[in-house]
């Protein structure tokens, strides 16, 4: 499986969000998986790269051009792929994988969470979508999206669309066993056709 990785690109977050990730990088590679990424070597972003790497797994960054600092992206993508735009990295992202796990991370992997949720939402897709919620860092979130349901802007059919894992094994394992299910999402949304 080709399975997206969205996570942080920060070196200065908590190192326990740092060890998830390179536990999630090792078990990819170990089960088999190849690791589809913003192709950064800092933070979430570099720590599943590593873990991969380690294992001797395979991955695939996708980098828009204007990212040409050194040191700012991973060195040992099996495949490199490059943009022009942010959002033909996300689309080429999405095109290449069979699932999704967000990891914790900041407003980039959030706008790629939500996007990738709302497509999932339009039918336009039926992949699965795992939320890491290390040390508890996306309750506030879950929260946000039930206030949202119980204020009547989405129905709770919405929460279905994806699942949240307090570790990596679980993530991987939910992506796993929900890759193939077909999923009739024409009724999470209240829209008349």
């Amino acid at each position: 499986m080709n399975i997206c990785v969205y996570g942080a690109s920060s070196n200065t977050i908590d190192k326990k969000f740092i060890e998830d990730g390179e536990t999630l990088g090792k078990l990819l590679a170990e089960r088999g998986h190849t690791l589809v990424f913003g192709a950064g070597a800092g933070g979430l972003m570099g720590a599943t790269a590593r873990g991969v790497f380690e294992k001797g797994g395979k991955m695939v960054g996708v980098a828009p051009r204007f990212f040409s600092a050194d040191g700012i992206l991973f060195p040992h993508c099996d495949e490199l792929l490059r943009t022009d735009t942010m959002r033909e990295r996300k689309q080429l992202m999405e095109d290449r994988s069979d699932a999704f796990i967000m990891a914790p991370g900041g407003i980039g992997t959030f706008e790629e969470f939500f996007e990738i949720l709302t497509l999932k939402q339009l039918g336009r897709h039926q992949k699965p979508i795992a939320v890491l919620n290390t040390n508890g860092y996306y309750n506030p979130l879950l929260e946000l999206l039930n206030s949202a349901v119980d204020g009547n802007f989405m129905t709770d059919k919405n929460l279905l669309l994806f699942s949240v894992f307090d570790s990596p094994l679980e993530a991987i394992e939910y992506v796993e066993a929900t890759e193939d299910a077909v999923l009739d999402v024409t009724h999470y949304k209240d829209v008349e056709n």
